[in-house]
Protein backbone atom coordinates (compact mmCIF):
# COMPACT_ATOMS: atom_id res chain seq x y z
CA UNK A 1 0.00 0.00 0.00
CA UNK A 2 2.76 2.27 0.76
CA UNK A 3 4.82 1.84 -2.69
CA UNK A 4 1.16 2.34 -4.12
CA UNK A 5 0.29 5.62 -2.25
CA UNK A 6 4.28 6.89 -3.06
CA UNK A 7 3.34 6.14 -6.76
CA UNK A 8 0.25 7.97 -6.84
CA UNK A 9 1.68 11.32 -4.76
CA UNK A 10 4.55 11.06 -7.42
CA UNK A 11 1.98 11.39 -10.47
CA UNK A 12 0.30 14.71 -8.29
CA UNK A 13 3.88 16.42 -8.11
CA UNK A 14 4.48 15.69 -11.49
CA UNK A 15 1.40 17.11 -13.12
CA UNK A 16 1.44 20.63 -10.70
CA UNK A 17 5.31 21.09 -12.43
CA UNK A 18 3.65 20.76 -15.70
CA UNK A 19 2.22 24.17 -16.49
CA UNK A 20 0.68 23.28 -19.59
CA UNK A 21 -1.03 20.23 -17.78
CA UNK A 22 -2.33 22.35 -15.26
CA UNK A 23 -3.81 24.72 -18.00
CA UNK A 24 -5.48 22.39 -19.67
CA UNK A 25 -6.87 20.68 -16.88
CA UNK A 26 -8.35 24.13 -15.01
CA UNK A 27 -7.60 26.85 -17.90
CA UNK A 28 -9.47 24.85 -20.56
CA UNK A 29 -13.15 23.58 -18.88
CA UNK A 30 -13.24 27.19 -17.83
CA UNK A 31 -12.65 28.72 -20.95
CA UNK A 32 -15.06 26.29 -23.07
CA UNK A 33 -17.93 26.13 -20.78
CA UNK A 34 -17.82 29.95 -20.54
CA UNK A 35 -17.09 30.24 -24.58
CA UNK A 36 -20.19 27.30 -25.57
CA UNK A 37 -22.75 28.70 -22.78
CA UNK A 38 -22.87 31.73 -24.35
CA UNK A 39 -21.72 31.33 -28.28
CA UNK A 40 -24.05 28.10 -28.92
CA UNK A 41 -27.94 29.05 -29.00
CA UNK A 42 -30.71 28.43 -30.97
CA UNK A 43 -32.20 31.50 -30.36
CA UNK A 44 -32.17 34.89 -32.42
CA UNK A 45 -31.61 38.34 -31.36
CA UNK A 46 -31.42 41.95 -33.58
CA UNK A 47 -31.51 40.06 -36.97
CA UNK A 48 -31.24 42.11 -39.79
CA UNK A 49 -34.24 42.66 -42.05
CA UNK A 50 -34.99 44.90 -45.22
CA UNK A 51 -38.45 45.63 -45.96
CA UNK A 52 -40.18 46.22 -49.45
CA UNK A 53 -43.26 48.11 -48.82
CA UNK A 54 -45.14 48.58 -51.66
CA UNK A 55 -48.49 49.15 -50.27
CA UNK A 56 -47.16 52.20 -47.44
CA UNK A 57 -50.54 52.91 -45.74
CA UNK A 58 -51.21 52.62 -42.57
CA UNK A 59 -52.09 48.87 -42.24
CA UNK A 60 -47.95 47.91 -43.64
CA UNK A 61 -46.62 50.54 -40.85
CA UNK A 62 -48.44 48.95 -38.01
CA UNK A 63 -47.02 45.50 -38.81
CA UNK A 64 -43.47 47.17 -39.54
CA UNK A 65 -43.65 49.40 -36.48
CA UNK A 66 -44.70 45.83 -34.17
CA UNK A 67 -41.73 43.91 -35.71
CA UNK A 68 -39.22 46.37 -35.05
CA UNK A 69 -40.16 46.95 -31.71
CA UNK A 70 -39.25 43.04 -30.45
CA UNK A 71 -36.22 42.21 -29.68
CA UNK A 72 -35.67 39.42 -32.09
CA UNK A 73 -35.39 41.87 -35.26
CA UNK A 74 -34.03 45.11 -36.28
CA UNK A 75 -35.26 47.33 -39.45
CA UNK A 76 -31.66 47.60 -41.47
CA UNK A 77 -33.13 48.90 -44.95
CA UNK A 78 -35.91 49.58 -46.75
CA UNK A 79 -36.20 48.75 -50.74
CA UNK A 80 -37.75 49.65 -53.34
CA UNK A 81 -37.92 47.49 -56.35
CA UNK A 82 -37.64 43.52 -56.57
CA UNK A 83 -34.49 43.93 -58.14
CA UNK A 84 -32.91 45.20 -54.77
CA UNK A 85 -33.31 42.00 -52.83
CA UNK A 86 -30.45 39.66 -54.62
CA UNK A 87 -28.09 42.24 -53.92
CA UNK A 88 -29.13 43.48 -50.57
CA UNK A 89 -28.71 39.13 -49.75
CA UNK A 90 -25.25 38.76 -51.74
CA UNK A 91 -23.84 41.56 -48.99
CA UNK A 92 -24.87 38.83 -45.95
CA UNK A 93 -25.92 41.11 -43.48
CA UNK A 94 -29.89 41.09 -44.12
CA UNK A 95 -30.94 37.62 -43.72
CA UNK A 96 -34.47 38.30 -44.26
CA UNK A 97 -37.12 40.20 -46.61
CA UNK A 98 -40.66 40.92 -46.13
CA UNK A 99 -42.70 41.82 -48.81
CA UNK A 100 -45.70 43.58 -48.79
CA UNK A 101 -48.23 43.55 -51.82
CA UNK A 102 -49.78 46.95 -53.39
CA UNK A 103 -53.05 47.88 -51.41
CA UNK A 104 -52.27 45.33 -48.67
CA UNK A 105 -54.19 47.34 -46.02
CA UNK A 106 -57.20 47.47 -48.33
CA UNK A 107 -56.88 44.01 -49.57
CA UNK A 108 -56.68 42.74 -45.48
CA UNK A 109 -60.46 44.73 -45.50
CA UNK A 110 -62.37 43.31 -48.41
CA UNK A 111 -61.73 40.47 -49.15
CA UNK A 112 -60.36 40.08 -46.00
CA UNK A 113 -57.04 38.57 -47.20
CA UNK A 114 -53.33 40.12 -48.18
CA UNK A 115 -50.16 38.63 -48.65
CA UNK A 116 -46.96 39.15 -47.02
CA UNK A 117 -43.88 37.02 -48.79
CA UNK A 118 -41.08 36.23 -46.14
CA UNK A 119 -37.42 36.09 -48.17
CA UNK A 120 -35.07 34.53 -46.10
CA UNK A 121 -31.23 34.07 -46.61
CA UNK A 122 -31.49 29.59 -46.65
CA UNK A 123 -27.77 29.37 -46.62
CA UNK A 124 -28.06 29.04 -42.98
CA UNK A 125 -31.28 26.91 -43.05
CA UNK A 126 -31.64 26.65 -39.34
CA UNK A 127 -31.88 30.75 -38.64
CA UNK A 128 -34.11 31.15 -41.72
CA UNK A 129 -36.23 28.46 -40.46
CA UNK A 130 -36.04 30.14 -37.35
CA UNK A 131 -36.49 33.71 -38.58
CA UNK A 132 -39.56 32.44 -40.60
CA UNK A 133 -41.27 31.33 -37.69
CA UNK A 134 -40.80 34.25 -35.77
CA UNK A 135 -42.35 36.64 -38.43
CA UNK A 136 -45.31 34.07 -38.60
CA UNK A 137 -45.85 34.28 -35.13
CA UNK A 138 -45.45 38.34 -34.87
CA UNK A 139 -48.26 38.65 -37.67
CA UNK A 140 -50.40 36.38 -36.49
CA UNK A 141 -50.46 38.03 -33.25
CA UNK A 142 -50.94 41.45 -34.86
CA UNK A 143 -53.88 39.62 -36.78
CA UNK A 144 -55.63 38.42 -33.30
CA UNK A 145 -55.25 42.25 -32.33
CA UNK A 146 -56.90 44.18 -35.07
CA UNK A 147 -58.93 41.29 -36.75
CA UNK A 148 -62.51 42.79 -36.77
CA UNK A 149 -64.73 39.50 -37.82
CA UNK A 150 -67.03 38.03 -35.53
CA UNK A 151 -65.67 35.39 -33.24
CA UNK A 152 -67.49 31.81 -33.98
CA UNK A 153 -69.76 30.27 -31.25
CA UNK A 154 -67.89 27.71 -30.63
CA UNK A 155 -63.41 27.70 -30.44
CA UNK A 156 -60.85 24.80 -30.44
CA UNK A 157 -58.09 26.42 -28.73
CA UNK A 158 -54.63 24.42 -27.41
CA UNK A 159 -52.67 25.18 -24.95
CA UNK A 160 -49.02 24.63 -25.09
CA UNK A 161 -47.14 23.83 -21.57
CA UNK A 162 -43.44 23.51 -22.26
CA UNK A 163 -41.99 21.43 -19.29
CA UNK A 164 -38.84 21.67 -17.70
CA UNK A 165 -37.62 24.45 -20.03
CA UNK A 166 -40.63 27.25 -20.19
CA UNK A 167 -38.41 29.89 -21.79
CA UNK A 168 -37.18 27.55 -24.35
CA UNK A 169 -33.75 28.30 -23.36
CA UNK A 170 -31.07 26.83 -25.40
CA UNK A 171 -28.51 27.43 -22.81
CA UNK A 172 -30.67 24.67 -20.82
CA UNK A 173 -29.96 22.28 -23.51
CA UNK A 174 -25.91 23.01 -24.68
CA UNK A 175 -25.01 23.28 -20.65
CA UNK A 176 -25.12 19.58 -19.69
CA UNK A 177 -23.61 18.85 -23.23
CA UNK A 178 -20.83 21.26 -23.49
CA UNK A 179 -20.13 19.70 -19.41
CA UNK A 180 -19.75 16.15 -20.94
CA UNK A 181 -17.82 17.06 -23.72
CA UNK A 182 -15.10 18.76 -21.49
CA UNK A 183 -15.12 16.36 -19.06
CA UNK A 184 -14.66 13.67 -21.62
CA UNK A 185 -12.21 15.21 -23.61
CA UNK A 186 -10.03 16.45 -20.99
CA UNK A 187 -9.66 13.40 -18.60
CA UNK A 188 -9.05 11.21 -21.53
CA UNK A 189 -6.37 13.46 -22.94
CA UNK A 190 -4.57 14.35 -20.17
CA UNK A 191 -4.66 10.23 -19.04
CA UNK A 192 -3.79 9.13 -22.33
CA UNK A 193 -0.50 10.47 -22.69
CA UNK A 194 0.32 9.30 -19.07
CA UNK A 195 1.94 5.97 -19.54
CA UNK A 196 3.43 7.63 -23.51
CA UNK A 197 5.40 9.92 -21.71
CA UNK A 198 7.06 7.27 -19.44
CA UNK A 199 7.84 5.45 -22.57
CA UNK A 200 9.19 8.70 -24.32
CA UNK A 201 11.09 10.04 -20.68
CA UNK A 202 12.94 6.65 -20.40
CA UNK A 203 11.17 5.61 -16.97
CA UNK A 204 9.24 2.73 -18.52
CA UNK A 205 11.68 0.54 -17.45
CA UNK A 206 11.74 1.68 -13.62
CA UNK A 207 8.15 0.95 -13.75
CA UNK A 208 8.85 -2.41 -15.66
CA UNK A 209 10.78 -3.95 -13.02
CA UNK A 210 8.91 -1.99 -9.81
CA UNK A 211 6.35 -4.50 -7.58
CA UNK A 212 3.55 -2.59 -8.95
CA UNK A 213 1.13 -5.13 -10.45
CA UNK A 214 -0.28 -3.68 -14.07
CA UNK A 215 -3.55 -3.01 -12.44
CA UNK A 216 -1.55 -0.75 -9.26
CA UNK A 217 -0.04 1.44 -12.09
CA UNK A 218 -2.83 1.91 -13.64
CA UNK A 219 -5.09 3.16 -10.93
CA UNK A 220 -1.90 5.10 -9.97
CA UNK A 221 -1.84 6.73 -13.33
CA UNK A 222 -6.26 7.38 -12.71
CA UNK A 223 -6.24 8.72 -9.32
CA UNK A 224 -4.71 11.85 -9.21
CA UNK A 225 -6.89 12.72 -12.87
CA UNK A 226 -9.69 11.57 -10.78
CA UNK A 227 -9.15 14.09 -7.89
CA UNK A 228 -8.58 17.08 -10.16
CA UNK A 229 -11.01 16.12 -12.92
CA UNK A 230 -13.98 16.20 -9.99
CA UNK A 231 -12.72 19.55 -9.32
CA UNK A 232 -13.08 20.41 -12.72
CA UNK A 233 -17.11 19.31 -12.39
CA UNK A 234 -17.51 21.39 -9.38
CA UNK A 235 -16.53 24.33 -10.99
CA UNK A 236 -18.64 23.53 -14.49
CA UNK A 237 -21.95 22.87 -12.00
CA UNK A 238 -20.61 26.00 -10.17
CA UNK A 239 -20.71 28.28 -13.64
CA UNK A 240 -23.88 26.70 -14.94
CA UNK A 241 -26.14 27.47 -12.00
CA UNK A 242 -24.80 31.04 -11.22
CA UNK A 243 -23.50 32.42 -14.71
CA UNK A 244 -26.28 30.54 -17.13
CA UNK A 245 -29.23 30.02 -14.44
CA UNK A 246 -29.23 26.27 -15.30
CA UNK A 247 -31.23 24.65 -12.48
CA UNK A 248 -30.26 21.38 -10.75
CA UNK A 249 -34.02 20.21 -10.06
CA UNK A 250 -32.88 17.27 -8.83
CA UNK A 251 -29.87 15.27 -6.23
CA UNK A 252 -26.98 17.08 -6.34
CA UNK A 253 -25.29 13.93 -4.55
CA UNK A 254 -26.36 11.76 -7.34
CA UNK A 255 -25.07 14.44 -9.89
CA UNK A 256 -21.58 14.04 -8.21
CA UNK A 257 -22.17 10.86 -7.90
CA UNK A 258 -22.60 9.77 -11.33
CA UNK A 259 -20.11 12.94 -12.44
CA UNK A 260 -17.61 10.67 -10.78
CA UNK A 261 -18.70 7.78 -12.52
CA UNK A 262 -18.48 9.49 -15.83
CA UNK A 263 -14.87 10.79 -15.17
CA UNK A 264 -13.61 7.03 -14.21
CA UNK A 265 -15.00 5.93 -17.40
CA UNK A 266 -13.18 9.04 -19.64
CA UNK A 267 -10.42 8.36 -17.53
CA UNK A 268 -10.24 4.69 -18.14
CA UNK A 269 -10.75 5.15 -21.82
CA UNK A 270 -7.84 7.65 -22.06
CA UNK A 271 -5.27 4.99 -19.99
CA UNK A 272 -6.84 2.36 -22.57
CA UNK A 273 -5.89 4.60 -25.57
CA UNK A 274 -1.94 5.53 -24.06
CA UNK A 275 -1.28 1.72 -23.16
CA UNK A 276 -1.96 1.35 -27.39
CA UNK A 277 -0.17 4.20 -28.58
CA UNK A 278 3.79 4.64 -29.03
CA UNK A 279 4.25 8.32 -28.96
CA UNK A 280 2.51 11.41 -26.61
CA UNK A 281 1.82 12.88 -30.39
CA UNK A 282 -0.23 9.56 -31.11
CA UNK A 283 -2.16 9.07 -27.81
CA UNK A 284 -3.08 12.83 -28.09
CA UNK A 285 -4.30 12.94 -31.42
CA UNK A 286 -6.27 9.36 -31.44
CA UNK A 287 -8.08 11.07 -27.81
CA UNK A 288 -8.95 14.38 -29.43
CA UNK A 289 -10.15 13.13 -33.40
CA UNK A 290 -11.00 9.51 -31.99
CA UNK A 291 -13.47 11.11 -29.54
CA UNK A 292 -14.43 14.56 -29.74
CA UNK A 293 -16.27 13.76 -33.35
CA UNK A 294 -18.18 10.61 -31.79
CA UNK A 295 -18.67 13.04 -28.38
CA UNK A 296 -20.52 15.90 -30.73
CA UNK A 297 -22.05 14.18 -33.12
CA UNK A 298 -23.54 11.22 -31.81
CA UNK A 299 -24.22 11.41 -28.27
CA UNK A 300 -27.38 13.79 -28.54
CA UNK A 301 -25.35 17.07 -27.85
CA UNK A 302 -26.34 18.98 -30.67
CA UNK A 303 -28.63 16.61 -33.01
CA UNK A 304 -30.98 14.72 -31.77
CA UNK A 305 -29.89 10.62 -32.30
CA UNK A 306 -33.49 10.07 -33.16
CA UNK A 307 -33.31 11.65 -36.41
CA UNK A 308 -30.17 9.91 -37.34
CA UNK A 309 -30.15 6.77 -40.15
CA UNK A 310 -30.34 3.71 -38.01
CA UNK A 311 -26.55 2.37 -37.85
CA UNK A 312 -25.62 6.05 -36.32
CA UNK A 313 -28.04 5.21 -33.77
CA UNK A 314 -26.86 1.74 -32.82
CA UNK A 315 -23.04 3.44 -33.26
CA UNK A 316 -24.50 5.82 -30.46
CA UNK A 317 -25.09 3.41 -27.92
CA UNK A 318 -21.13 2.92 -27.60
CA UNK A 319 -20.85 6.32 -26.87
CA UNK A 320 -20.49 7.16 -22.96
CA UNK A 321 -21.08 10.52 -22.93
CA UNK A 322 -24.31 9.72 -25.03
CA UNK A 323 -25.20 7.96 -21.49
CA UNK A 324 -23.89 10.82 -19.15
CA UNK A 325 -25.93 13.81 -21.21
CA UNK A 326 -29.45 11.68 -20.34
CA UNK A 327 -28.10 11.52 -16.69
CA UNK A 328 -27.37 15.12 -16.41
CA UNK A 329 -30.61 16.16 -18.31
CA UNK A 330 -32.84 13.54 -16.47
CA UNK A 331 -31.11 15.12 -13.06
CA UNK A 332 -30.67 19.11 -13.52
CA UNK A 333 -33.86 19.53 -15.96
CA UNK A 334 -36.39 16.95 -14.73
CA UNK A 335 -35.34 16.54 -11.32
CA UNK A 336 -35.14 12.71 -11.82
CA UNK A 337 -33.76 10.43 -9.36
CA UNK A 338 -31.62 7.17 -9.56
CA UNK A 339 -34.89 5.01 -9.91
CA UNK A 340 -35.21 6.38 -13.93
CA UNK A 341 -31.19 6.59 -14.56
CA UNK A 342 -30.46 3.09 -12.97
CA UNK A 343 -29.97 1.44 -16.80
CA UNK A 344 -27.69 4.42 -18.25
CA UNK A 345 -26.01 4.06 -14.52
CA UNK A 346 -25.35 0.20 -15.53
CA UNK A 347 -23.81 1.18 -18.54
CA UNK A 348 -21.63 3.49 -18.07
CA UNK A 349 -19.98 1.43 -14.87
CA UNK A 350 -19.75 -1.56 -17.42
CA UNK A 351 -17.95 0.45 -19.96
CA UNK A 352 -15.65 1.59 -16.87
CA UNK A 353 -15.12 -2.26 -16.01
CA UNK A 354 -14.31 -3.25 -19.86
CA UNK A 355 -12.07 -0.46 -20.62
CA UNK A 356 -10.18 -0.55 -17.25
CA UNK A 357 -9.78 -4.65 -17.86
CA UNK A 358 -8.60 -4.17 -20.99
CA UNK A 359 -6.06 -1.64 -20.29
CA UNK A 360 -4.54 -4.07 -17.78
CA UNK A 361 -4.56 -7.09 -19.97
CA UNK A 362 -2.76 -4.59 -23.02
CA UNK A 363 0.14 -3.45 -20.43
CA UNK A 364 0.05 -7.48 -19.09
CA UNK A 365 0.90 -8.46 -22.58
CA UNK A 366 3.30 -5.70 -23.17
CA UNK A 367 5.02 -6.93 -19.51
CA UNK A 368 5.06 -10.10 -21.64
Amino acid sequence: MKRFTGFVLKEFRHIFRDRRSLFILFGMPVAQIMLFGFAITNEINNVDLAILDRSKDDTTKEIINKIAASEYFSIEQFLDSESEIAPVFRKGKVKAVLYFEPDFGKKLIQPGRAKIQVVTDATDPNVASTVSNYIASILQSYQQETRRVVEPEYQVVSEVRMLYNPELKSVYMFVPGVMTVILMLVSAMMTSISITREKEQGTMEILLVSPLKPLQVILGKVFPYVFLSITNAVVIVVLSIFVFGVPVNGSLFLLALESILFIVTSLALGILISTISATQQTAMMVSLMGLMLPVILLSGFIFPISSMPLPLQLISHIVPAKWFIVIVKGIMLKGVGFAYLWKETLILAGMTLFFIGLSAKKYKIRLE
